[in-house]
């Protein structure tokens, strides 16, 4: 279930994943490798930085194309 209310520039995990094509776990994976960082929310329902996002969505597709 996603959080409702969330801070204006965030994702939830669930939209995290969904922005870059991964399952949830691979979003945990993600943190524990330092690819990502989680920027508020509760330790069930994480929330994680847009801009962030977005820029690992861009590498991931660039490492893709080569």
């Amino acid at each position: 279930m996603e959080s409702q209310i969330i801070r204006p520039g965030h994702l939830t995990a669930h939209q995290t994943a969904r922005v870059l094509g991964v399952r949830l776990d691979a979003v945990r994976q993600m943190v524990k490798r330092g690819q990502l960082t989680r920027s508020g929310g509760t330790e069930r329902q994480p929330w994680y930085p847009a801009d962030q996002v977005a820029a690992l969505a861009a590498k991931r597709r660039t490492l893709d194309a080569a």
